[in-house]
């Protein structure tokens, strides 16, 4: 699976099509004030946000961009629309208004675990790392944040591009702890055990994944290494069965039959 950090709210992750990929492919969800003592301006601000991050998973981009403006325009101290338009920005490459916009959102709500994740992942995107724990941190740090097993995985990913497989393992196990049996947790620890020539662990991880959840490209080629390693024979040829069987066009399928195993 490849090192890619997913922004929470785009469905961006930071995506490699892993099944097991930390849950980064939900809805844009701008926080709305549902005390009942919202505003009109406040209002039109959240429902033009709201339609910004509809029309931006479904592409439109162009379109958007104008509501999240819109929404400014109506309150410009609406915190989510910054984070939706830093969103937006960063999936532009706009790097210097993306990181503008994150600010804003945290300057106006420092709180806000969503944006913190998202500016975490567009942070490590552009290769800074420690900047970007930094944000998954501040995200989890927040005892109202409903997900934190993502922030975690993310950081973990984040530790490993830059070398830190200790690290890595210590943020993917505390994605365990806040959900059992997490599968992105567990694939990536996997993957890691792996990497450390550890190979009962990584089986021991894979067979939890494997029964929770049905596996990718991704998790059957590790799968197939794995046995490999540990003179499997027959749960060796497995995988490679599935994989063959389930998908003949991913570039797994074709590293296998090229006998490319590292």
């Amino acid at each position: 699976m490849r090192a890619i950090y997913p922004l929470l709210l785009l469905g961006m992750v930071f995506a490699s099509g892993c099944a097991v990929q930390p849950e980064a492919q939900e809805a844009l969800k701008p926080a709305a004030d549902t005390t009942g003592s919202e505003t009109g301006e406040r209002t039109r601000a959240r429902l033009r946000t709201e339609l910004a991050a509809g029309y931006f998973e479904r592409g439109n981009v162009n379109v958007a961009l104008e509501e999240v403006n819109l929404a400014l325009r109506a309150d410009p101290s609406y915190s989510p629309a910054y984070n939706v338009a830093a969103v937006i920005y960063a999936s532009l490459k706009e790097d210097r208004l993306a990181e503008q916009n994150f600010t804003q959102a945290l300057s106006l709500n420092p709180r806000d675990s969503d944006a913190s994740h998202n500016y975490g992942g567009f942070l490590c995107q552009r290769k800074r790392e420690p900047e970007g724990i930094k944000q998954f941190m501040a995200a989890v740090r927040n005892p109202l944040y409903q997900t934190p097993e993502r922030s975690y995985v993310n950081a973990g990913l984040c530790a490993r591009a830059i070398g830190d497989l200790a690290g890595a393992e210590d943020y993917l196990r505390q994605a365990l702890k806040v959900r059992v049996n997490y599968p992105p947790a567990l694939f990536h620890l996997a993957d890691i055990a792996f990497t450390r020539s550890d190979y009962k662990a990584a089986r021991s991880y894979l067979g939890t994944l494997t029964r929770l959840v049905a596996p990718s490209p991704d998790v059957l080629w590790l799968g197939l290494r794995v046995e490999r390693k540990l003179g499997d024979r027959s749960s060796e040829d497995s995988y490679a069965l599935q994989l063959r069987n389930k998908f003949p066009d991913s570039a797994e399928t074709r590293a296998l039959l090229a006998g490319q195993y590292e």
